[in-house]
């Protein structure tokens, strides 16, 4: 077999097809331009390794991966809103979506504990309802380790028994 060479224009071309607002599922850029499938899935992990958006595979753009939305809402981040609107016409997202993915990420790595924390940086008090809330369920996954614990002894128990008495056979 004769291997083909394509040109840089030709990859970054495919690419850009496989990019937002086109977003052509690679089977289908595969079948109209002759390029197989396996190089066009190493042109866009290529792509993607240089941070570039291809979520591909004709999805819409709330069917992306994590990472590509991660991806977009890095890319959107420093953008005013003019550029913001611009952006999301260029990449066929609505600007709602990318704010909503952004809250996500920054949710994304808060422990349980940080929203309260927020809140007292921010010079807001909890409620006591909130606060006595948060108790009951810290008391209450207590409760659960414990218990969890136990059980856990018991089966270590009646496994050591079976052991040393083997099954009971006079059932």
């Amino acid at each position: 077999m004769k291997q083909v060479r394509y040109t840089e224009q030709q990859r970054e071309w495919a690419v850009t097809q496989m990019m937002p607002p086109l977003n052509k599922a690679i089977t289908e850029l595969a079948r109209t331009t002759g390029i197989t499938e396996v190089t066009l899935r190493t042109w866009q992990n290529a792509a993607r390794a240089k941070g570039k958006v291809v979520p591909g595979d004709g999805k819409q753009a709330d069917q992306w991966s994590g990472t590509d939305k991660f991806l977009m809402v890095l890319e959107a981040a420093p953008l005013s809103a003019a550029e913001l609107s611009a952006y999301c016409r260029r990449k066929g997202v609505y600007p709602e979506q990318i704010a909503q993915w952004r809250v996500a990420c920054e949710q994304a790595n808060t422990a349980p504990g940080d929203a309260l924390k927020r809140k007292a940086i921010a010079g807001i008090k909890p409620d006591a309802t909130y606060l006595k809330r948060i108790a009951q369920l810290e008391k209450s996954v207590q409760e659960k380790d414990q218990q969890l614990a136990e059980a856990k002894a018991i089966e270590a128990m009646l496994k050591k028994a079976k052991a040393i008495w083997g099954k009971d056979e006079d059932k």
